[in-house]
C-alpha cells in the first residue's frame, strides 16, 4: 500500500508501505479522504519534531469504509466509518474524573501514533465511529473538526437567543459558527481575510474586519450595550486573547479554542470586574462526533464551500504548500486517488 509520510525538514513523501492486518479488538480502514488542518502544519514546519517519531505517517480527519476486523469486533466489512482519534490511559487522575478525552497520557493518534495518511489504517474498533449510509465520504471527512466545533460551544453552554462572539474566521471558527447558529444563536464573526468574512456572512453571521472596523462598537450595538454571552478566541494571537474579555457581557463566559504555545497578557480585571468565566475547550468526546455527524448528515453544514479542494495522495505536499501561502479554507486529500 501507499502512505504520506513526514519525513523533517518541511518535506512530505508518499511511497510503499506495509499494511497492519487488524489484531483482536482492532479494524482496518480503506480510507477514502483525510482533511489536513493546523496541526498537520505545524508537524510539517517542524514546529512538533520532539513530538512526532520521523517518518511520520500523520493525519486524523478521515473518512473510509472498514477492509477487515480482528477477533471479537461487532463491525461490518464494507461499513462508512470515521475515528475519534484519541487513545487514552484509563487510569490516571482525569480519566478516574470521567475526563478521558485529556487523558494525562493522551495519545493523540495520527500525532503520537500513526495516522490516516496511508490506503489502510488499522486502529481499535473502540475509536471507530460509524458513518450513516447516505452521508458523502468527502463530507464526512470534515466530522473531526466539525467535533472539535461541537465541543467548543457545549463547553461555552450557548442557547437559543444568546449571541456569540467568534474572533478568527479559519476553518475552526466558521464551524464554530455553524454550530453556534444551529443553537439558534446570533453570531457575531469577526476575521480579516474579506473571503473568510464573505464565507461567514454567506452563513448568517454578522461580520466585522477588526483591522478597518470596530468589533466593540458592532458588538455593543448589537446587544444594546450589554455585551456577548459567550466569546470564542480561535485567533490564537496576543492582542485577540487580550481582547476577548473585553466583548463579554457580565458573568459571560470566554472560550479559548485556538492554542497559543507561549502565555499571553489576559485582563483579569475585566474578568474581576464583570464576573467573567474562563473555560478551556480541548479536542472532543464521543457525544460531539455523534452531534457533528447528525449536522452533516442534515444537511446543516455548507460541506461543499468548505472544501476548498481535493488532492490525490501524490499531491499531499503540494496540499500543505498550498495552505501555507494562501487563506484555503480545508484542502482534503483523495487517499485513494493516484495523480495524473
Amino acid at each position: 500500500m501507499r502512505a504520506a509520510k513526514y519525513i523533517g525538514g518541511g518535506r512530505v513523501e508518499v511511497g510503499e508501505a506495509d499494511a497492519q492486518a487488524p489484531a483482536a479488538g482492532e479494524v482496518s480502514i480503506r480510507v477514502a479522504f483525510n482533511g489536513i488542518c493546523g496541526t498537520d502544519l505545524h508537524i510539517v514546519q517542524g514546529h512538533m519534531d520532539a513530538r512526532v517519531d520521523m517518518p511520520a505517517t500523520i493525519g486524523h480527519e478521515m473518512s473510509g469504509v472498514i477492509e477487515a476486523v480482528g477477533d471479537g469486533v461487532d463491525l461490518a466489512v464494507g461499513a462508512p466509518v470515521t475515528v475519534m482519534p484519541l487513545r487514552w490511559c484509563g487510569s490516571c487522575a482525569a480519566c478516574a474524573a470521567g475526563h478521558q478525552h485529556i487523558c494525562q497520557r493522551l495519545d493523540f493518534v495520527g500525532i503520537d501514533s500513526p495516522g490516516a495518511l496511508q490506503e489502510l489504517w488499522t486502529v481499535p474498533a473502540s475509536i471507530v465511529v460509524p458513518l450513516p449510509e447516505g452521508l458523502s465520504l468527502q463530507h464526512a471527512a470534515l466530522v473531526e473538526p466539525l467535533a472539535v466545533a461541537v465541543h467548543d460551544v457545549r463547553r461555552s453552554r450557548l442557547a437559543t437567543g444568546e449571541t456569540a462572539v467568534v474572533i478568527g474566521g479559519g476553518p475552526i471558527g466558521q464551524l464554530i459558527a455553524v454550530v453556534a447558529r444551529a443553537t439558534g444563536a446570533t453570531v457575531i464573526l469577526a476575521e480579516p481575510d474579506a473571503a473568510r468574512r464573505d464565507f461567514a456572512a454567506q452563513q448568517g453571521a454578522i461580520v466585522v474586519d477588526p483591522i478597518e472596523g470596530d468589533l466593540a462598537a458592532v458588538v455593543e450595538e448589537r446587544t444594546a450595550g450589554a455585551g456577548a454571552d459567550v466569546v470564542f478566541e480561535v485567533a490564537g494571537t496576543r492582542g485577540t486573547a487580550l481582547d476577548a474579555t473585553r466583548h463579554a457581557r457580565t458573568r459571560g463566559r470566554v472560550v479559548f479554542v485556538a492554542i497559543h504555545p507561549e502565555p499571553v497578557p489576559v485582563d483579569l480585571h475585566r474578568i474581576f470586574w464583570r464576573e467573567l468565566e474562563v473555560l478551556g475547550a480541548r479536542v472532543y468526546e464521543r457525544e460531539d462526533f455523534e452531534r457533528a455527524i447528525e449536522l452533516l448528515a442534515a444537511g446543516q453544514v455548507p460541506a461543499d464551500a468548505l472544501i476548498t479542494r481535493v488532492v490525490p495522495l501524490d499531491a499531499t505536499m503540494e496540499a500543505f504548500e498550498a495552505l501555507l501561502s494562501a487563506a484555503a479554507m480545508k484542502i482534503l486529500v483523495d487517499v485513494q486517488g493516484v495523480g495524473a
